[in-house]
């Protein structure tokens, strides 16, 4: 049995499932999927948390799924985060520091870091993330790592995710009522990133797509630094909509239609191809050509990477990505869809599977669709790392300097359920 710090338990809530996957790593450094859990999601809509009681049921069937699975219980989840409402902007904070030869510590940067949690938003917005990008020290630029430079005035460029505090806070009640406890909270397009991508095609300039049932994410790397965050409002249950409507099918129907016949290019497709879809209730069977399927599904997947298209020209890197596109997700696995993205973008794209940090997994761990879980998973353990690489440099207990919007939020989550006791909704 393996001990409770050794496991971490990555929680995906997306709008089509929500899953649960649990990690260790192993003696190499990778790491093994011990159990996944996978309940469909009915409370989220469009990657936000619309019921509160479907979304607590979905949770625990998951969790009690990958528990046993694995033969642990859980009590601790890493959850991941999207929705329309994430948005992402840049911003570059100063330090004047005293004395120029004092060497720069990690004090000196979480002070930046928390000078960009006072950053005035939107009302109704809060910082959920500030990721550093680089740092410039006495106007010299481009430095990853400045602790242990000597110089009077420090810069950094941030990247920063901001979100609606109400999302955020409704996930946390899920969570919470669960029986849970959030021990970390991540963008889930980075999540999937630490997946599928590899550090060269990072260092390279890639965009990593996940499209989910939702929303689509993207982010944009490039030097190894993260530049670029969106979320698209449209995923594959968009897809699925449109061939219900020009097919005149139930919704379940036109699912299991995208899943086994769907193509994102309708040129590769036979004219003859027909799918006979039995008839509601006695009725005739349905006979619906494959072509046309593709054709329903080719017009919204090409809106759907115009807008993809739109965001990797808006981030000011399209001409500094010779990584290409990374496409995962549970859209992923469209057939024809990289040479749909080749087609409308001119950059190389490939399909990512969540086996960059893997030891070994079966077909269902591999699949596009888990990258998020895998990922919260992977991010999970950078942060043990992290934590305990801070301990061994103070010597003490460790106190977590980073005051993101997790940290501050856990002080509020009690003031909240006291606000509304134990009701379910």
């Amino acid at each position: 049995m393996t001990s409770k710090e050794e496991i971490i338990v990555g929680l995906d809530i997306g709008t089509t499932k929500i899953a649960a996957l649990v990690g260790k790593t192993n003696e190499h450094g990778k790491i093994e999927i011990l159990g996944i859990g996978k309940t469909e999601s009915i409370g989220v809509t469009r990657g936000v948390v619309s019921h509160i009681t479907p979304t607590v049921d979905a949770i625990r069937r998951a969790i009690e799924q990958a528990g046993e699975r694995a033969g642990i219980e859980i009590n601790q989840v890493n959850v991941g985060i999207a929705g329309q409402h994430i948005k992402s902007l840049q911003h570059r904070g100063i330090k004047m520091r005293d004395n120029i030869d004092d060497e720069i510590t990690q004090d000196d940067i979480e002070s930046l870091k928390e000078d960009m949690y006072k950053l005035v938003m939107l009302p109704g917005e809060e910082i959920i993330d500030v990721l550093p990008q680089e740092y410039i020290v006495d106007n010299e630029q481009g430095i990853k790592d400045p602790i242990g430079m000597s110089g009077i005035r420090l810069e950094a460029n941030f990247h920063i995710i901001t979100g609606q505090i109400s999302a955020v806070k409704n996930i946390y009640k899920c969570v919470q009522k669960a029986g849970l406890e959030v021990s970390d909270l991540t963008l889930e397009p980075l999540a999937s990133a630490e997946a599928v991508l590899s550090d060269e095609e990072k260092e390279a300039g890639v965009v990593l797509v996940d499209i989910g049932g939702g929303t689509t994410d993207i982010a944009i790397f490039q030097d190894g630094i993260i530049r670029h965050t969106a979320v698209i409002p449209f995923g594959g249950n968009i897809i699925t909509e449109d061939i219900k409507e020009g097919c005149t099918i139930i919704k379940k129907q036109a699912e299991l239609l995208k899943v086994k016949f769907g193509s994102a290019l309708a040129s590769e497709n036979q004219d003859n191809e027909i799918v006979a879809i039995p008839g509601l209730r006695g009725r005739e069977p349905k006979e619906i050509s494959v072509k046309n399927l593709a054709h329903i599904i080719q017009a919204r997947m090409e809106e759907i990477i115009e807008q993809i298209y739109y965001e990797i020209k808006n981030s000011g890197f399209e001409q500094k990505l010779i990584g290409g596109i990374v496409v995962t997700g549970g859209g992923s696995q469209l057939r024809h869809i990289t040479q749909l993205f080749e087609y409308i973008t001119g950059m190389d794209t490939r399909i990512g599977y969540p086996t960059e940090h893997l030891s070994k997994g079966g077909e269902e761990v591999t699949s596009p669709m888990h990258a998020t879980g895998v990922g919260l998973v992977i991010k999970g353990f950078q942060s043990s790392r992290n934590r305990s690489t801070d301990e061994a440099k103070t010597g003490i207990e460790f106190k977590k300097f980073k005051s993101n919007f997790f940290d501050k939020i856990l002080g509020k989550t009690k003031e909240w359920f006291e606000e509304d006791g134990n009701s379910a909704d």
